[in-house]
């Protein structure tokens, strides 16, 4: 029965998503539609996460067929701790969006669009099915192309045709390494998958298969060499759209790369490979954080240190490197939306997005400030805050693996962090004085901000409460058996 409950955030957003199109566009109606739907999927989320941490890994048959051949949802302690933090997200864009997002992008297929893309990145989490994983990457992609182009100003339709085409080709690339995986294994269930693999690693369409599927997720978290597509693409739509696709696309990819690496090809040669590009893509991303200063640039080139922090802990393939990934990719999801909703409340107020062109805020807007401020500490990791407690078990267990030069880069790269928000923050609110005369109402997305950046704040200040939970999603990745318990069972 406690199983049944992991389809409902999967299902929930997609009828209200098919509510929000056939109510037309009645704007009041739509909004308490929308957050409506998005609330009773972020409790149904707590309920699952609340009988994962007291029952352990959950899975449902959907059909008639037994595992493996049955289409199948997985979710272990990551998985729904993934969805409930997704969902609690998606509340608080909505809410944000009522000021920021404008009346005709509401008015149309917005909101609709939002709750699809919901439906696509629980559904992306929650399955133990590889090729309905590729199903629900589409769901959640279709989705943000709509929101990618929806408004139709130049610079969206610009960056909408590289970001649609760099997706359709990394999502055929997706399809034929789930091919030939098939055509080794028979088998498209991951806890099977993983069970008939083990032992045959080092069969050279094996080695192919790892490089396809990391190719195709790198691609789409944005590592290198494949980011070229994310500064644009993710600067062109509005900040609430920014938010969504800057604190939770990229994660998916992530979430992916973690998953097929630890249960398919959890081998000394493609944990190397994740490395360096990890490490790169953590150079490459304080380059550019460095090299603007548009607001919203150097948050998107923070976006490509943080895969590559939390990558470099997933390449590790050991416990500790696992839990500060885990660690590093919930901060990051809340940091990341908090500071993208701060900056967006900044344009909104100025109209201006270069930081070198403002000043003085801090005088009339000193809540709007000091949240700035701390958010920003938390990105860098300044303890006791969230972003710390990730990087500290990423650090320790590169030292303790020797890979000395890996947490060198880490450590270099909060400094640099620290370093490109700060001079941000002094900019906009200390130096000469800037007239700032608000002509739009900005209230409710402060207020959303400052309740954003005080749950990455509580997350770092009661980061032991969530370490059992961490620690086991942290086990299932390091030891898959934990995870194809399913086979045994059927």
């Amino acid at each position: 029965m406690i199983s049944n409950l992991l389809v409902f955030p999967v299902i929930i957003p997609a009828i209200f998503s098919l509510i929000l199109i056939f109510i037309g566009k009645r704007l009041l109606i739509k909004r308490m539609v929308v957050l409506l739907g998005a609330v009773v999927t972020t409790l149904f989320a707590a309920l699952n996460l609340w009988h994962i941490i007291k029952h352990g890994i959950q899975f449902l048959e959907l059909g008639s067929w037994p595992i493996p051949y049955s289409i199948t949802l997985t979710v272990d302690q990551l998985s729904a701790s993934f969805v409930f933090m997704t969902s609690l997200l998606t509340c608080l864009v909505i809410i944000y969006s009522y000021q920021s997002i404008g009346v005709e992008r509401e008015r149309y297929y917005y909101y609709a669009s939002l709750l699809f893309m919901l439906t696509g990145l629980n559904g992306a989490f929650s399955t133990g099915d590889i090729f309905n994983l590729f199903v629900f990457f589409e769901v959640f992609l279709m989705s943000s192309y709509v929101l990618m182009i929806i408004g139709g100003t130049k610079i969206q339709l610009q960056e909408s045709i590289k970001y649609i085409l760099v997706n359709v080709i990394s999502s055929s690339f997706f399809v034929l390494a789930i091919a030939m995986l098939y055509s080794v294994v028979g088998s498209l269930n991951m806890a099977d998958i993983s069970v008939k693999l083990s032992g045959q690693e080092n069969q050279p369409i094996i080695v192919l298969c790892a490089i396809l599927f990391i190719f195709v997720f790198a691609t789409k978290a944005g590592m290198f060499p494949f980011y070229f597509w994310l500064p644009g693409a993710y600067y062109a739509p509005p900040i609430p759209i920014l938010t969504m696709f800057g604190a939770l696309l990229t994660k998916v990819g992530i979430y992916a790369i973690m998953r097929t690496y630890t249960l398919f090809f959890p081998t000394h040669i493609v944990g190397t490979f994740i490395m360096v590009i990890a490490l790169l893509t953590i150079i490459f991303g304080c380059i550019g954080a460095l090299a603007y200063y548009d607001m919203k640039k150097v948050i998107i080139y923070n976006i490509m240190i943080a895969v590559g922090v939390i990558l470099t802990g997933v390449s590790l393939l050991s416990t500790d490197g696992m839990l500060g990934a885990i660690y590093y990719i919930f901060n990051d999801i809340l940091i990341k939306a908090a500071l993208f909703m701060l900056v967006g409340v900044i344009i909104h107020m100025t109209g201006e997005t270069q930081s070198n062109r403002l000043g003085g805020m801090i005088k009339d807007y000193p809540v709007l400030g000091w949240t700035f401020f701390i958010a920003a500490l938390s990105l860098a990791g300044i303890p006791p805050l969230s972003g710390f407690y990730g990087k500290y078990y990423i650090v320790k267990a590169a030292l303790a693996d020797g890979h000395t030069f890996a947490a060198v880069i880490i450590l270099l790269s909060s400094l640099i962090v620290l370093y490109s928000i700060i001079r941000m923050f002094i900019h906009v609110f200390w130096g000469n004085p800037v007239t700032v005369t608000p002509v739009k109402p900005y209230r409710r997305m402060l207020v959303v901000s400052v309740i954003a950046t005080c749950l990455a704040v509580a997350f770092g200040l009661y980061a032991d409460q969530f370490y059992p939970l961490f620690h086991q999603a942290a086990l299932t990745l390091t030891e898959p058996s934990h995870y194809t318990q399913i086979m045994e069972v059927n």
